[in-house]
């Protein structure tokens, strides 16, 4: 399954009449049963999943019928807004984590914060529940996660005599690369511009890409805090050969540690199977670990991406929309849910469900320390141009690391409070 770690997209009212998007809040039917149109997005559960969820909430709920449609992630901002402006909405949305803000901006959301304790709200997961807020009021209710761990190469760990359980800290994690980096072995391939990494160290350290005051956003990349995390973006990077113009996506970074030596990757654990589809001798060769944290303590910190479930405001079924919600991200379908398609469950306390699987459980320690873009519509802006990468490029070849900041915090600036 391919995992999708959303960031903002732009998002706009589109003119054209919503076709073939949804077929409407239905009213109740004879007898009194409710149907509720839901929108999934593709690959967030499986056909079997779907059937078996549908099933049985429509057994324990016999009032409510289920319309699941499956939604392409290409160009799902602009529809989901057009149909927040129409009076066709369905009456569930799944939604990226870091759009919820966007589309709560512009009124058409439901508020739920009044139903946050029955949503099972005290131990959500930080980095669904925070960007799925807006000016203090919940919006989005955590569906699912996933973040990125370490993948590694078990052969090469053995060969260097590095053990992969002993790595707690980023120093340790620092020494480990280096040994491994040595007789031919890349320690790491780290493109220079995978900047949801560059994003969890800052974290690490206090920092973040934007603060805000006064209603205004700045950028903060040339902060102490984040030139630190950047500080050791580099001194990672350095230990092995990636490029240092480009992201995890130039080349796929999975492909290229099917083609060579390559100890260590960061990616969502998704990516081992790529890694296997391309060279298939790699089979049970891989493992993962979380990425490590400035203290044995406290696991790396890490960009949370994933999915909110959303009540359109013009939902006619409200009611029957929340008892859909309750039902999907409870405790025993996200069980079901994390097992069978590898997330994250959306709470803290559900990270046992994924035990028995290595990728998805070395995620799940992650998940506790995740954290979001900053929670803003004006962040789609910085994305869209991202000066982050070019701050990155820079830094890696040479330009002033203080300089370089300054411009980029500038050009963040810019970018979220224009909203251009």
């Amino acid at each position: 399954m391919k995992y999708r770690l959303l960031a903002g997209v732009s998002a706009f009212v589109a003119t054209a009449a919503l076709s073939a998007c949804s077929s409407g809040a239905a009213d109740a039917g004879a007898g009194g049963v409710t149907t509720v149109d839901v929108w999934l997005m593709r690959d967030s559960v499986s056909a079997a999943f779907q059937k078996e969820f549908t099933e049985g909430f429509e057994a324990a709920h016999p009032d409510i019928d289920v319309r699941i449609q499956i939604q392409e992630w290409d160009g799902i901002g602009q529809k989901i807004t057009a149909a927040l402006a129409s009076n066709d909405a369905p009456d569930v949305i799944e939604a990226g984590n870091t759009q919820v803000a966007q589309f709560a901006e512009s009124g058409g959301l439901l508020d739920l914060s009044d139903r946050k304790a029955e949503l099972n709200g005290d131990d959500w997961l930080k980095g669904l529940a925070e960007p799925g807020s807006y000016e203090g009021r919940q919006y989005g209710i955590p569906y699912y996660a996933a973040n990125r761990v370490v993948i590694y190469r078990k052969d090469l760990f053995e060969k260097a005599g590095v053990d992969a359980t002993k790595i707690t800290t980023r120093d340790e994690w620092i020494d480990a690369t280096t040994k491994l980096n040595k007789g031919g072995t890349q320690g790491i391939y780290l493109p220079g511009q995978l900047w949801y990494a560059l994003g969890g160290f800052i974290w690490d350290e206090g920092g973040d890409f934007a603060t805000e005051s006064g209603g205004r956003w700045k950028g903060a990349l040339d902060t102490p805090e984040a030139q630190r995390g950047m500080a050791f973006y580099a001194r990672l990077q350095a230990l092995g050969k990636g490029p240092k113009d480009s992201d995890e996506d130039d080349p796929p970074q999975a492909e290229v540690m099917a083609q060579g030596q390559v100890a260590q990757i960061i990616q969502t654990p998704g990516g081992a199977n790529v890694v296997v589809e391309n060279n298939p001798g790699l089979k049970g060769k891989l493992g993962f670990f979380p990425i490590p944290g400035k203290t044995a303590g406290t696991p790396g910190a890490v960009f949370t991406g994933g999915s909110d479930l959303v009540v359109p405001a013009a939902s006619g079924h409200p009611d029957a929309a929340v008892t859909f919600i309750k039902e999907l991200t409870g405790d025993a379908w996200q069980k079901k849910l994390a097992v069978a398609m590898s997330y994250v469950p959306n709470r803290t306390t559900l990270a046992s469900a994924v035990a028995g699987d290595p990728g998805a459980s070395a995620m799940a320690v992650g998940a506790a320390n995740g954290h979001a873009t900053p929670n803003t519509p004006g962040w789609a802006a910085v994305e869209a141009e991202n000066p982050v990468k070019d701050y990155m490029t820079a830094v890696l070849t040479g330009g002033d690391a203080a300089e370089e900041a300054a411009e980029a915090s500038a050009d963040i600036t810019r970018a979220m409070n224009s909203g251009s």
